[in-house]
């Protein structure tokens, strides 16, 4: 099947407390969401965070095409090759997705702004509230 995720993942403080938040709407129109809080991080390995949350649940749950929407414009061409990942940090992050997303098979990448991405925002912010009460 095919669905279409909406991830988002931010600090307060980069590094602060940390979170994602992951909306993912499949074609028949379930929806599912995630949310994690990550303690202390950066607001990149949060987004990272998010974007594997989505993977790992989209290759668990048989989907075969996935769109994925992130405001985060790094995250985007990095997953897209335009941009290389210099930071030690994400590089196991981002060999991770890139396992995920072979895995899945037909994975998709859009850079959309903020307001386009409120579900995951909120998702994200109530994420990083229990990382900052933690």
């Amino acid at each position: 099947g095919s669905a279409r995720a909406y991830v988002d993942g931010g600090s307060r403080g980069n590094p602060g407390p940390a979170g994602y938040g992951v909306r993912i709407e499949q074609e028949d129109g379930t929806i599912a969401e995630l949310k994690e809080s990550l303690g202390l991080a950066t607001n990149n390995v949060a987004e990272y965070s998010g974007l594997i949350a989505a993977l790992r649940w989209a290759a668990a749950h048989g989907i075969s095409k996935l769109h994925v929407r992130a405001d985060s414009e790094l995250l985007v061409k990095q997953m897209r090759g335009e941009y290389r990942v210099k930071s030690p940090g994400l590089q196991p992050l981002y060999e991770q997705a890139r396992a995920l997303a072979r895995q899945i098979g037909d994975v998709t990448f859009e850079h959309v702004r903020r307001e386009f991405n409120k579900d995951a925002d909120r998702l994200a912010n109530e994420a990083m509230d229990e990382a900052a009460a933690g």
